[in-house]
C-alpha cells in the first residue's frame, strides 16, 4: 500500500477493531482512534500489537483534534459513534453531539486536508421498518429512535459536503452486524453469552422482528471495498446479505449450534417503545455487488458458530456481565 496511511475512527469498538485488524492484514498502515479515557484503555485493541498500527486517543467532538488525526491519511473510515438504541432514549443530546457534530468535524477535516476517500458509517436503522423488501438505498428514511435520527442527520451532513464541496465521501450502510466482541445489548451476543454462562432460560426482548445479519468479517470487507473502489463518490451503499431471519429463528439456530436446550422469557427492559421498534429489515445488496467485488462469504450458521466459539472461551466470556442488561 506504499506510504499511504488510513485512519479508522471508533477503532476500539466492535466493527472498528475488526476493520483495523483486516486493514493491517492487507498491508495498510493504520492510525486507529480510540475514545480518550484516563485509564489509557484501547477497548478491543488492547491486545493488538502491530508495527503498522498507530493508536491515538481522543474525541471526534473536537474539531481541531479531528484535523490533527486526519493529517497524513489518504483514506478515512469514520465509525466513531454512539450506537446503543436504548441509551439514545435517555441521552439523546449525547447522540447529537457525537454522531452529527462528530461527522461534521470529520467531513471538515477531510475537506481541509485533501483526503482521497472518506467512508462515513450509516446504519440500516435509518430505514426504519421496511415499507418494501428488499430495502434499497432509495427507501424512505424513518427516524424511529433518537439514534436513527442522528444517523440520518450525519448521512445528510456527509452528502451535503459531497454536493457543496466535492468531498470524496461514500456512505456505507451496513445492516445488522454480529460476531466476536459485540456488545451483549445486541440480540445474538446476549443469547450466546447467556447460554455460554450456563443459563437455560434466556432473557430476550421481542422475537418477532426480522433482521438481515452480516458477519463482522463480511462487514469489514465491505468497508474496505468501499474505501478502494473508484468512481463511487457521493453514493449511499448498503452492506447486506439480502436475506432476513426472525429473532426467534436466530435464537433457535444459536441453541442448535451450541447444543443447548433452552426456553426464553420476555424481559420488559429489553423491549423498545412500540412505535420505535423496527419490525422488518432485509437489505438489497445489488449496488455494492455491482459496483465492487464484494460478496458476503459467511452463512448465518457459519457466522454464529464462529461467534459462539469466541464467546465460550473463558477469557472472553469473563468480559461480559451476563446477569445485567447493558443498555
Amino acid at each position: 500500500m506504499g506510504d499511504k496511511k488510513v485512519l479508522v475512527t471508533g477503532a476500539d469498538g466492535f466493527i472498528g477493531s475488526h476493520l483495523t485488524e483486516q486493514l493491517l492484514a492487507e498491508g495498510y498502515d493504520v492510525r486507529a482512534l480510540c475514545m480518550y479515557n484516563s485509564f489509557n484503555d484501547w477497548g478491543w485493541l488492547n491486545d493488538v500489537r502491530h508495527p503498522r498500527l498507530e493508536i491515538v486517543c481522543g474525541d471526534v467532538r473536537d474539531a481541531d483534534f479531528c484535523r490533527h488525526i486526519t493529517r497524513g491519511c489518504s483514506t478515512v473510515y469514520h465509525l466513531a459513534a454512539l450506537i446503543a438504541i436504548p441509551y439514545s432514549y435517555v441521552a439523546p443530546d449525547s447522540y447529537v453531539d457525537t454522531n452529527i457534530k462528530g461527522t461534521l468535524n470529520m467531513c471538515q477535516a477531510a475537506r481541509d486536508l485533501g483526503v482521497e476517500r472518506l467512508v462515513v458509517t450509516s446504519t440500516s436503522e435509518v430505514y426504519g421498518t421496511a415499507m418494501y423488501v428488499p430495502i434499497d438505498e432509495k427507501h424512505p428514511r424513518q427516524p424511529q429512535s433518537p439514534y436513527s435520527a442522528t444517523k440520518i442527520g450525519a448521512d445528510a451532513i456527509a452528502k451535503s459536503f459531497y454536493n457543496a464541496f466535492d468531498l470524496p465521501v461514500v456512505i456505507a450502510r451496513p445492516f445488522n452486524t454480529y460476531g466476536p466482541r459485540q456488545s451483549a445489548r445486541a440480540i445474538i451476543p446476549t443469547i450466546i453469552s447467556q447460554i455460554a454462562s450456563g443459563k437455560r432460560e434466556i432473557k430476550v426482548g421481542d422475537l418477532t422482528p426480522t433482521r438481515d445479519f452480516n458477519f463482522v468479517a463480511d462487514t469489514a470487507a465491505g468497508f474496505i471495498a468501499l474505501g478502494n473502489t473508484p468512481g463511487i463518490e457521493g453514493q449511499e451503499i448498503n452492506i447486506a446479505t439480502g436475506t432476513e431471519v426472525s429473532m426467534k429463528e436466530t435464537l433457535e439456530t444459536i441453541a442448535r449450534v451450541m447444543g443447548a436446550e433452552v426456553s426464553y422469557i420476555t424481559d420488559e427492559q429489553r423491549l423498545r417503545p412500540s412505535k420505535s421498534e423496527v419490525f422488518r429489515l432485509c437489505g438489497d445488496n445489488t449496488k455494492i455487488t455491482s459496483l465492487t467485488d464484494w460478496r458476503p462469504r459467511f452463512t448465518l450458521e457459519e457466522g454464529l458458530r464462529a461467534t459462539a466459539e469466541w464467546f465460550v472461551r473463558p477469557e472472553n466470556l469473563a468480559k461480559y456481565k451476563t446477569d445485567i442488561y447493558n443498555r
